[in-house]
């Protein structure tokens, strides 16, 4: 750098991502599965034991980034490579250099972006410099290594895959950005473009200078960032009234079995960038409070939901939400085990606690057989279609139901099960 160089954070004209671009591994955010403390990326870095790998994950989660700083890490020229504007002629330049370094301790990291676009000829040029230990090879790709990368080639690195950045690691990021360009803009517009993002730190970076040129008073406001994103910006606090006016609407909705407004609401929610987790959470729990026995696969699509929209993010997972709201609108509903967990629990908290019956308890030791424990146990695989006469609940709670099943759906052959039991129940206790 001369006398007239800017530092890049200082250099408005470059783009706001390589401005921030982290200087050393302690600001570099996200990837804690392996850069966190006690991660195999963080040992190898902290060990001095620069090897060559393959940095595999979407846009924009940091792989160039990481490997500058891999590189600067381990005090080693970094290198870079681009699959179309390099041939053989340039790999094996570069690894003659590389090796002349290598012979005066200088280390040597190569980094190929995309490495998935660089042919087997290409690919093949590297291996007998990473082989000899010439370079430290990083390459970085969106594709799966193991379709697109050289089987001798990816036998000779480690692959680490990263992940999209999660709301709050794009959030801490956008707010540096805030601070660069010395604005201000509300938490809630802050979470939209980190949102809308869909985990890239890239286009998180670009659609806060576009939202920036439209600040006023050096603050960005909803206007700003409905022009950067292009969509109507729905903004709501998500600890204050409409919050919870919204999931009590989405909430009511399924429970009224109207699929239609279930939608709706669920869409405004989105739309204002509610934590798709949190929107999971609170179906599954629809699932079994509402729906419950009527159809016990409603608890399995749920979770299916939660499950699918975490691995696809945003947008994608959200059709996987919708689809849930849609199955819980239209499943039948009962509350039957919601009501009888409750009413137990209200016993429970209002008697006293009633010893469990002796022949309920388990008695490993001689002692314990001596005194009474187990005695009076009744094997239920030894009796006709497993039905005893035992009575499992405490003296004082004898012959109590707490569970009322509903006539509705699969609960309904529950119903008619729970009654067959109790009956033959009765009638044996009554023949003894």
């Amino acid at each position: 750098m001369n006398l007239f160089d800017i530092p890049p954070a200082q250099d408005p004209g470059r783009p706001l991502a390589e401005r921030l671009r982290p200087e050393s591994l302690d600001d570099y955010v996200g990837q804690e599965h392996i850069l966190g403390p006690g991660k195999p990326l963080r040992r190898q870095l902290e060990q001095d034991r620069l090897t060559s790998m393959i940095l595999w994950g979407p846009p924009g989660v940091g792989k160039t980034t990481l490997a500058r700083l891999i590189a600067r890490h381990g005090k080693a020229d970094f290198v870079p490579f681009s699959a179309v504007m390099s041939g053989i002629k340039e790999v094996k330049e570069v690894m003659t250099s590389a090796e002349r370094n290598r012979r005066i301790g200088q280390r040597t990291v190569i980094f190929i972006d995309e490495i998935h676009r660089f042919n087997r000829a290409q690919q093949d040029a590297f291996l007998p410099y990473v082989e000899k230990g010439d370079v430290t090879l990083i390459g970085a790709t969106t594709e799966n290594p193991s379709f697109e990368v050289n089987s001798a080639l990816l036998s000779r690195t480690r692959v680490y895959a990263l992940r999209p950045l999660n709301i709050d690691e794009s959030v801490a990021l956008l707010k540096r950005g805030l601070a660069l360009l010395e604005l201000r803009a509300a938490d809630d517009l802050i979470e939209q473009i980190a949102t809308f993002a869909n985990g890239d730190a890239r286009s998180a970076y670009n659609l806060l200078e576009l939202a920036a040129a439209a600040a006023i008073d050096g603050e960005i406001g909803p206007q700003a960032i409905e022009d950067a994103l292009q969509r109507k910006v729905l903004l709501y606090d998500k600890s204050g009234e409409e919050h919870f006016n919204l999931i009590s609407a989405l909430h009511k909705s399924i429970r009224s079995s109207d699929p239609d407004a279930a939608l709706y609401w669920l869409a405004r929610m989105l739309e204002a960038g509610e934590d798709r987790m949190y929107i999971a959470r609170r179906l599954v729990r629809m699932a079994v409070e509402d729906i419950g026995l009527a159809d016990p696969k409603a608890l399995e699509q749920t979770i299916a939901a939660k499950e699918c929209a975490h691995f696809l993010g945003v947008p994608e997972g959200d059709q996987a939400l919708a689809q849930a709201a849609i199955y819980l609108a239209v499943a039948p509903k009962s509350d039957a085990s919601y009501r009888a967990l409750n009413e137990v629990r209200e016993v429970v908290r209002s008697r006293v606690a009633e010893p469990v019956p002796f022949h309920l308890r388990n008695a490993p030791t001689k002692a314990m057989k001596e005194w009474g424990y187990g005695s009076g146990y009744q094997h239920a695989h030894q009796y006709e279609d497993g039905i005893n006469t035992m009575e499992c609940l405490p003296e004082g709670l004898a012959g109590t139901e707490f569970y009322q099943p509903l006539p509705r759906g699969i609960e309904a052959r529950i119903a008619e099960r729970v009654a067959e039991l109790r009956r033959k129940r009765r009638e044996l206790r009554n023949q003894g």
